[in-house]
């Protein structure tokens, strides 16, 4: 398996020709390249590294590619506004951190995620390990001799699939690539044993890898079915891949077979099976028709999971000689077909037609057409089955019911809701699919067949098990300088428990040589003090009963003086008021620490407007024209220092000052769109134009100007949209307008948006508020909807324009309430049915003065985020709220005690601030008011808060468990006290398992399932325990924090209940006025079984039902010989299991006594079972014998035996009272011909 592979993609950045871009790839890069990227340029992103104590690193290094890579990548989709391309190689340092589960990527253009590591960590402790190329096409290899001297442990990068099925067709090539330095050897394991290629004229290995290639020209493809693995070998250690079992697509021929004809009545049901080769993988099943048309399908046909074909019901119409059955096997694209299957679908008074020759022109079947019926499940059988998936697997399960008219199918999980996202229905309602699956979904599942005459229901038990998955990622590669230490971490879960053993090597880590700064722990590996000499391959095998995982991880020693990847003299361009952002990348071991300067050199870059990450990057949030200059970066370590000086220029942003406007215009007239803009002079603009969105039609009535375009000889198809596009190299702006084209036959009314107003002017200005008065321009045909007054404060945000309020059309005038500390500029906009007007030219600017505070935070809270402290967070106050400078918050606790003092702190520049050292869990009040330069906003209000809370430390007390059936407990116990609890009581939790049954037969059962009761009770129902059992619970309390210590287990006893249906009842020994009855007691017994009772009665050929005889029978009884029973007559058996509490379901049969002419019946007396086998008998006249059912996987089997000359039977059978007749051939039906 792949020591955790570092996967890239492309990133995007406007990188010039032969630029190197490093990128530190556990954090958000944030200024690769130019500090303005564009959205449409290539980007990378790697996992980050694992974390523990020690350091991490990922660096990326920006390499740009030959020109035929270039336009490659562009071909496969890239765009690029510019003409550089750029592609991404990664430099590799995986370490440990300082602090524990940092996570991030690296991306272009972006800030730090807010997992990035602080300032406090060191840069680098190892130098670079290997450089990966971008993910474009394909994975390709960078040289490492671009870093002299690294040496690097070989890494498994690509391998075949552990089940490896292969075309016998094609040569077999089982795929090994490693990398390393010095590049590896390879050699192999076939069975276990070492595989000598040279020996086998048929195999070969390619150069410079250890992909094995098999020559099946000169031998078959099933001569090389082995188990195979591939081992990577240098002198810095040792990687082996994962076992590759290789085997063969088989496509096996169908068996030749008799397909005999079916005849059945309308509206029975129908199966018609497939039952395919075994292939492998397994064929594609369909069924089609002689011309290769699928067969319709509908919810009263379909198709099962196993390719069988189920008629809930047949009608007329689904008589057809063509039913036949496809199997795909996809790996040889061979597809086989079944014998067709002849369907007849016949009324009763034609099969009584068919059938009287042979019976004496006796009316066998003189029952009306099939009646309406009520579902009946054809598949599964029983009223419950069970189901074993494997998580991250998909879930099928399916049932099919039989029922006239045509039953509907619903599902849902009994024991929880159904997984929404992840779930799906297929084949009519009648497969509930389920993917990605995991523990959650195991539980109980219904499926319900119903129509309107009732429905029945199938339950189905699922159980999840779980081959071994990562929990945070396989173990991932460390580099270390000598003396440092780290942990090498295999952490898998699994259902069952997966086991985990490790290797160095290739060899078990306990036949490894003796190493001090290495210890083992279960799936983790301390080193500690590392030494030079002492670099490995670390293996770390997971597995359980379902499957198994192999990783390779390397740990390099190794020492470098710190090195800058960052280009010298790098310029960095960003537009003026957005993020900018620096880079200084470097590596070394120990990890190198980054100093920035800027111009003099005079002091470090660390505080306000300056923002350093941990990958060396300087941000600066909010550019501005006094940060462009020159920038030094310093990187340290105990072995040397190495710097760089790097360039930013802030440029002004590009604006359109006056946009197109909405024209209406006659046919044959013009137009001209207006688009005047403003740039940075350093950068050259690009304008275009786009109508609808799409490019300008190729028209020389067209003219393109620098600042505007005009439309000559407007016709009908130059109406719509057109956009005006401004773009230099670091941003845009673009403004659209709308053209109206009108018939030029009479004087066009010209709607057109209004002109600005005019002549603003304040009047009555006071502390908070001012009159705004002006002029309305002309409205242009359309009357003034509304006026729009913006403001703009030169004081904080200068060049931004708010909304601030609106007044109607009608009105030229209006109050304007004002903020203090703001300097306003008034402008006025307004509305027409067009659009808004151009703003007005400014007021004059109205200053306010400074004051203390209006109001204070909203939003005040107070929770702990552990166990021993308090955060006080609130919604802090907006610019204009802030009514002065220095805004600042004095944040007041205090415990909710009496006379308890009040602890105060003043916080600025945020909102929020950690109480350490608090009592667990206890209430406290809050207050936080705001506060300037100039005085403290009103008295705050008084909120409440509580620190963390921890675990429960007490269980509930006095639990007691109370029978009240045999399946429902009622439970109860003493509240746990609040001073316990240590937090917010969430509720209780019951765990109980069953820990065996008082049957002897049933086996030792300790399963834990969990009840979970929300809110403060005290008295709860335990339900669905099973009868004559032993339980175990306990009781635990939880908060949000978590669970509390169990309770005692508590033991609860079940009583008996009522049986399940005996297990098997078979009819043996038919004679002429006897027969023999053998039966099994019921799987679930439920208590102690004290007897049988067995009821009997005949069926004429009415199906009518005669006289019920009922016998008791002693517990310890499996077998009954009846004697004396009337010949050549049907009789109905059904016996059931009796406990203490009552009679259980029963199981019922059918048998036939054999014909013999002149006899005459006696009554029936019971005698025993004889203990002797019977006598040899004669062949009875009747052609039939030995007839039994048994229930299987795919539905009912009946079998029998049989005398007579014909090749189609008539089975009949009564399900629910209702009789019901079938036709079948050899193909559907089992029987045995002699």
């Amino acid at each position: 398996m792949l020591s955790s592979p570092v996967r890239l993609r492309p990133i995007r950045g406007a990188l010039k020709a032969h630029d190197w871009l490093p990128i530190w790839c556990n954090l958000r890069s944030t200024g690769a390249g130019s500090a303005s990227a564009s959205n449409h340029s290539p980007s990378a992103i790697l996992p980050a590294p694992s974390c523990a104590r020690g350091r991490c690193l990922l660096l990326l290094l920006l390499l740009l590619l030959s020109d035929d890579l270039l336009k490659k990548t562009k071909a496969e989709g890239d765009s690029e506004e510019d003409e550089s391309y750029n592609l991404t190689f990664c430099v590799v340092i995986d370490r440990r951190c300082d602090r524990a589960e940092r996570r991030g990527v690296a991306v272009f253009g972006g800030r730090p995620s807010r997992h990035t590591p602080t300032m406090g960590s060191r840069r680098m402790d190892a130098p670079l390990l290997g450089l990966f190329l971008a993910h474009l096409a394909t994975a390709l290899e960078v040289p490492l001799d671009l870093l002299e001297g690294l040496p690097q442990p070989p890494t498994i990068t690509h391998q075949s699939p552990k089940d490896y099925i292969i075309d016998p067709r094609e040569n077999i090539i089982i795929h090994c690539e490693a990398k390393g330095k010095p590049h590896p050897s390879f050699s192999w394991t076939r069975n276990g044993t070492h595989f000598d290629i040279d020996e086998d004229p048929n195999v070969s290995m390619k150069p410079n890898s250890g992909t094995l290639v098999v020559d099946i020209s000169r031998a078959k493809a099933e001569h090389y079915e082995f188990v195979y693995q591939c081992t990577a070998r240098n002198k810095h250690g040792t990687a082996v891949s994962n076992n590759i079992v290789v085997q063969q697509s088989r496509s096996p021929l169908w068996s030749k077979e008799k397909v005999d004809p079916i005849v059945i009545s309308e509206g029975r049901s129908l199966v018609l099976r497939c039952r395919p080769p075994a292939g492998l993988p397994p064929p594609i099943i369909f069924w089609m028709d002689n011309y290769f048309q699928r067969l319709p399908q509908s919810a009263r046909v379909s198709q099962s999971l196993n390719g069988d074909l189920y008629f809930s019901n047949v009608l007329r119409e689904d008589s057809r000689n063509d039913y036949i059955c496809y199997a795909r096997f996809p790996y040889t694209q061979t597809i086989q077909q079944k014998q067709p299957i002849i369907v007849k679908v016949l009324d009763l008074d034609a099969i009584n037609d068919t059938m009287a020759a042979f019976y004496n022109d006796t009316d066998l079947f003189s029952e009306e057409p099939a009646d309406e019926r009520k579902p009946n499940f054809l598949l599964p059988s029983g009223p419950s089955s069970s189901k074993t998936v494997l998580r991250g697997q998909v879930l099928e399960m399916e049932c099919i019911a039989e029922g006239l008219p045509t039953p509907k199918i619903s599902w849902d999980k009994v024991s929880g809701d159904l997984p929404t996202k992840r779930t799906s229905f297929l084949h009519y309602e009648k497969t509930l699919r389920i993917v990605d699956v995991s523990e959650s979904d195991a539980g109980e599942y219904r499926c319900s067949a119903s129509n309107r005459l009732g429905s029945v229901h199938q339950t189905i038990r699922v159980t999840v098990k779980a081959a071994p998955y990562w929990i945070s990622g396989a173990p991932r590669n460390l580099v270390l300088a000598p003396g440092e230490s780290s942990v090498l971490t295999c952490r898998a879960s699994g259902t069952p428990k997966p086991s985990v053993s490790w290797a160095m090597n290739g060899i078990p880590i306990e036949n490894s040589p003796k190493d001090l700064s290495r210890k083992v722990e279960d799936d983790t590996i301390i080193f500690t003090d590392v030494q030079a000499g002492s670099s490995a391959v670390y293996q770390c095998n997971v597995s359980n009963d379902y499957g198994y995982l192999l990783s390779n991880a390397f740990v390099n020693v190794l020492s470098e003086p710190p090195r800058v990847l960052t280009p010298n003299h790098k310029v960095y361009q960003v537009i003026k008021n957005r993020q900018a952002s620096i880079d200084c990348a470097s590596f070394g071991s120990p990890i190198p620490k980054i100093t920035w300067f800027k111009d003099s050199r005079s002091s470090t870059l660390d505080g306000d407007p300056y923002v350093l990450h941990d990958n060396g990057t300087l941000e600066i949030r909010t550019a501005q024209a006094h940060n462009s200059g020159k920038y030094t970066c310093v990187a340290r370590n105990s072995l040397g220092n190495y710097e760089n000086h790097i360039y930013l220029e802030v440029k002004e942003p590009t604006r359109i000052l006056r946009q197109p406007e909405y024209k209406v215009v006659q046919l044959g007239r013009s137009a001209v769109f207006e688009c005047k803009v403003k740039h940075d002079p350093s950068l050259i603009p690009t304008m275009t134009w786009l109508k609808d969105d799409g490019e300008l039609p190729d028209d020389e009535r067209l003219i393109v100007d620098s600042d505007s375009l005009t439309i000559n000889d407007v016709s009908e198809s130059d109406a719509g949209v057109y956009t005006c596009i401004m773009n230099t190299t670091l941003d845009h702006d673009s403004a659209s307008a709308e053209l109206t084209v009108v018939e030029a036959t009479t004087p066009a009314v010209v709607y057109e948006r209004p002109d600005p107003p005019t002549d603003l002017e304040l009047t009555d200005q006071k502390k908070r508020s001012v009159q705004l008065t002006w002029i309305p321009g002309d409205e242009h045909n359309s009357p003034i909807h509304k006026f729009l007054i913006q403001y703009e404060d030169s004081l904080h945000h200068r060049g931004h324009w708010h909304n601030l309020t609106e007044v109607p059309g009608t009105r030229t005038t209006a109050h304007l309430k004002l903020s203090p500390y703001v300097h306003y500029t008034f402008r006025v906009l307004a509305l027409n049915a067009v659009n808004f007007s151009r703003p007005s030219f400014p007021s004059r600017m109205v200053k306010t003065e400074p004051a203390a505070p209006d109001g204070n935070p909203t939003g005040v809270q107070g929770f702990g985020t552990e166990h021993d402290n308090l955060v006080i967070s609130w919604k802090p106050l907006s610019g204009l709220q802030a009514n002065g400078p220095g805004l600042h918050y004095k944040v007041m606790w205090r415990q909710k005690v009496v006379d308890s003092d009040w602890t105060t702190v003043t916080v600025a520049n945020n909102s929020k601030f950690v109480v350490s050292g608090t009592p667990t869990f206890v209430p406290y009040e809050l207050k936080v008011q705001a506060a300037n330069d100039h005085g403290a906003g009103p008295e705050p209000a008084v909120a409440h808060g509580y620190s963390g809370e921890d675990l429960p430390v007490a269980a509930p007390d006095n639990v007691q468990a109370v029978m009240l059936n045999g399946s429902l407990a009622e439970l109860h116990w003493d509240p746990v006290p609040a001073k316990s609890i240590r937090g917010h009581l969430k509720g209780y939790k019951v765990y109980y398992w069953k820990e065996h049954s008082l049957h002897k037969h049933h086996p030792h059962l300790v399963k834990s399932q969990i009840l979970t009761f929300s809110g403060n009770h005290t008295r709860r129902m335990l339900p669905g325990l099973h009868p004559f059992s032993v339980y175990l619970f306990n009781v635990r309390v939880y908060n949000g924090k978590g669970e509390g210590p169990p309770s005692p287990d508590q033991q609860i006893v079940t009583p008996e209940g009522m049986p399940g249906a005996p297990s098997s009842l078979l009819v043996t020994n038919p004679n002429m006025d006897s027969l023999t009855l053998e039966w099994s007691p019921p799987h679930e017994r439920n208590g102690h079984i004290t007897g049988y009772t067995l009821r009997y009665q005949p069926v004429n050929n009415s199906n009518e039902l005669g006289a019920v005889e009922e016998l008791a029978l002693p517990a310890n009884e499996t077998s009954l010989t009846l004697l004396n029973l009337k010949y050549g007559t049907r009789y109905k058996f059904y016996l059931n299991a009796i406990t203490v509490r009552g009679a259980g379901p029963a199981i019922s049969q059918e048998a036939v006594t054999v014909v013999d002419e002149g006899n005459t019946q006696t009554p029936h007396p019971i005698a025993p079972s004889p203990p002797r086998p019977p006598p040899p008998k004669a062949r009875p006249v009747n052609p039939f014998g030995n007839v039994s059912s048994s229930f299987g996987e795919d539905g009912t089997l009946i079998s029998w035996d049989y005398w007579g000359p014909e090749q189609n039977v008539y089975v009949e059978y009564i399900e629910n009272n209702h009789p019901r007749v079938y036709h079948g051939g050899s193909e559907s039906w089992t029987h045995t011909a002699t």
